[in-house]
């Protein structure tokens, strides 16, 4: 429902928090967040910025549902779709993100946050980055931006991801645009790792309309009702980036990074900026939701995967539960194999039956406990390519991340008839008759 029209309807049920104390973007905005649990807030009064600050909009699936206008129970269903059938985006002549353009560029004057004190700078991880790959075409993703000075950032680039790609394709420099406040479509559909030469925001148009428009310096496109736009260049230079808070609530380490030049910035009349923080809630739903669907379209090819969840407890990335109707002796091994292509950072995967729920993990750890045999139902594969998120992996300097991984088979023998296996259940009473 867009940006805007979500924060609208938070505020009309009463679910949206104001502050209108004044609040500063060196620690403070960030301790007041967590200290909300995350839920929707707005800063009305920011030290040293015009511009408020909203947070907190995609910290549930039950939030990221409602900006859908859609239960969560059907979110998997919505991205799976979206994925497999993505809709070209239609671009459009005028976009509210223009309605003010700046060729004097000032970074300074937005509500860029520190968020601990272990920052190496300030810091957007909020932002969606969209660029040009000459040989594969547009590509949108999330990069952290850390702020050097009033036209300057420096960014950080996963290797041979879809910019670090397009770079080597265009010979190391690459004209960027970075949208600031978007609609949890782009959020999503920027979050999600799409084959090389699919457009993500062809995804975003899947999960609802998100028109484009032209930028004014640079050769691409943008949602066209974004908040805030920043066009400039990815340069040869480096400096370094760092540390800053990673997926897995620790600190990423101190790299030689890029560094990206803004010649132009347009945004809204009184524009929002958005945040959100690095670790918590919302960074690990954008980035570990995505994976669900690519998870259980890979699972769907060798067996029927009736639900996938990538958990919290793994950092929304390392660890997913997959939920399967079995119908062959095997059919839990070929899930675990599946779910490892349907998401190569995956490090340890767990197949259960339906009976279990997989939100609780009391119940999938029950399934472990009485339905898992370790020389029997573990899959175990060595010298894997892993995440560089994960410590405890081989993290050794120019060499892609290694791990081993581990697949649990946590469902019911195919041999055993279910004695002992299923949970009893009391008889059901109506309390009103005894109390």
């Amino acid at each position: 429902m867009g940006f805007r029209n979500f924060i609208e309807q938070l505020d009309k049920a009463g679910d949206l928090t104001h502050i209108t104390k004044p609040v500063s973007t060196e620690y403070e905005l960030a301790s007041v967040i967590e200290a909300l649990g995350e839920k929707p807030v707005i800063f009305e009064n920011v030290k040293e910025s015009c511009i408020p600050v909203v947070a907190g909009l995609v910290s549930s699936k039950d939030l990221i549902a409602r900006s859908l206008g859609i239960n969560k129970e059907q979110l998997l269903s919505k991205l799976s779709n979206a994925i497999d059938h993505p809709i070209p985006p239609q671009l459009v002549d005028v976009g509210e993100c223009q309605e003010v353009i700046e060729t004097n560029v000032d970074l300074t004057k937005f509500p860029i946050m520190r968020y601990t004190e272990k920052d190496g700078g300030k810091y957007i991880p909020s932002a969606i980055s969209i660029v040009k790959d000459p040989k594969l075409g547009r590509n949108m993703c999330f990069h952290r931006l850390m702020l050097l000075d009033k036209n300057h950032f420096a960014v950080r680039i996963v290797e041979d991801r879809g910019t670090d790609t397009a770079l080597k394709n265009a010979g190391g420099e690459l004209d960027i645009a970075i949208c600031i406040g978007n609609s949890t479509a782009v959020l999503l559909a920027a979050a999600t790792s799409l084959p090389k030469g699919m457009d993500e925001l062809g995804m975003a148009n899947a999960l609802e309309q998100t028109n484009l428009v032209k930028c004014k310096t640079v050769d691409l496109e943008v949602p066209s009702n974004c908040e805030i736009v920043l066009e400039g260049r990815i340069t040869k230079d480096k400096t370094s980036e760092g540390p800053f808070l990673d997926l897995t609530g620790t600190l990423d380490k101190v790299r030689q990074q890029p560094i990206i030049e803004i010649k132009c910035v347009t945004h809204r009349q009184n524009p929002i900026y958005q945040t959100i923080l690095a670790g918590r809630n919302e960074h690990k739903f954008l980035m570990g939701m995505p994976k669900e669907p690519t998870i259980f379209n890979e699972v769907n090819k060798v067996c029927e995967c009736k639900d996938v969840y990538i958990t919290l407890g793994g950092c929304s990335w390392l660890h997913a539960i997959v939920q399967i109707k079995k119908k062959n002796a095997d059919d839990a091994k070929k899930a675990i194999t599946a779910a490892f292509e349907g998401h190569k950072s995956l490090k340890h995967c767990v197949v259960v039956d339906e009976d279990i729920n997989i939100y609780d993990p009391h119940d999938v750890e029950w399934a472990i406990a009485t339905r898992f045999q370790a020389d029997k139902n573990l899959v175990i594969l060595s010298n894997q390519p892993g995440s560089s998120l994960d410590p405890s992996g081989d993290l050794s300097e120019g060499k892609k991340a290694t791990t081993a991984k581990a697949g649990l088979d946590a469902t019911i023998p195919f041999s055993a008839t279910g004695k002992g296996f299923k949970k009893e259940e009391y008889r059901k009473v109506d309390l009103s008759q005894f109390i």
